[in-house]
């Protein structure tokens, strides 16, 4: 059995994404690279408690369990949270946590799959977490299941060229868009796929087109910009691209 998968996932805009799902060897690794980080911190606060504090023996123990507790359990929820999706391990490994639907997680999302931790190691070296896996298509644990996420790799190998935008941008045809649309990375990156899929028919476009553009829209006042939402959302993706990152979502 191949230990990384491909999955598909469909938004509620009907647009979808393809993610290679990734294996339990290579998130064994993200988690041991995870592991000597949070126990050379351990190490570090102990010292630096011995060497500052001269504290007694109690003393230093309370500390180090208290560090112990807040590295086990506060560690993945917050760089997950902050990483979009990703802990320091994760990232070297090139992995990514999202919900199922492919949307990045919230601090809850990440709450739920840590605190399933637990559970997942029993009854020893995560053997629960691994034959969940196992059972699984998209290779989720048992935390993965509760909070409706999963571990994707992102694919860096190759870089999409630019879109162009056709027919050429016109005069004044941007003007009441603003200079940098408060799009998050998610709307930025649905729009982009939609503009990409070259598969689709001209009534099925503008039918998905119409299901994505009013509310984005409606949120920037462009109602009128948006009678033909097509070339709204080009013209939107045209403009966010012309002026950098899009905003975190």
């Amino acid at each position: 059995m191949a230990l990384d998968n491909t999955t598909e996932v469909e938004t509620p805009e009907h647009v979808r994404f393809r993610y290679r799902v990734a294996g339990p060897v290579r998130r064994m690794l993200a988690y041991l690279l995870d592991l000597l980080i949070r126990i050379a911190a351990l190490l570090v606060v102990w010292v630096i408690i011995v060497i500052a504090f001269a504290a007694t023996r109690e003393a230093i123990q309370g500390f180090v369990l208290i560090t112990l507790f807040i590295m086990e359990w506060g560690y993945y929820v917050f760089f997950e949270t902050t990483g979009d999706g990703r802990s320091p391990g994760k990232r070297v490994l090139s992995l990514r946590v999202v919900k199922e639907g492919g949307y990045p997680i919230g601090f809850i999302d990440s709450v739920l799959r840590n605190l399933l931790r637990s559970a997942d190691f029993l009854p020893l070296g995560y053997m629960l977490g691994l034959l969940s896996m196992a059972a699984d298509t998209r290779f989720r644990r048992l935390g993965d299941r509760v909070a409706g996420t999963m571990v994707v790799v992102e694919e860096r190998g190759l870089v999409a060229a630019p879109l162009a935008l056709h027919p050429p941008l016109a005069e004044g045809e941007l003007d009441a868009f603003p200079q940098r649309p408060p799009l998050s990375a998610w709307e930025r990156e649905t729009v982009e796929l939609f503009l990409r899929r070259a598969d689709l028919t001209s009534a099925r476009r503008d039918e998905l087109a119409q299901t994505i553009a009013p509310p984005l829209a409606q949120r920037m006042g462009l109602q009128a910009q948006a009678k033909n939402p097509t070339r709204f959302l080009a013209l939107l993706h045209h403009r966010a691209a012309a002026t950098g990152r899009p905003r975190g979502g």
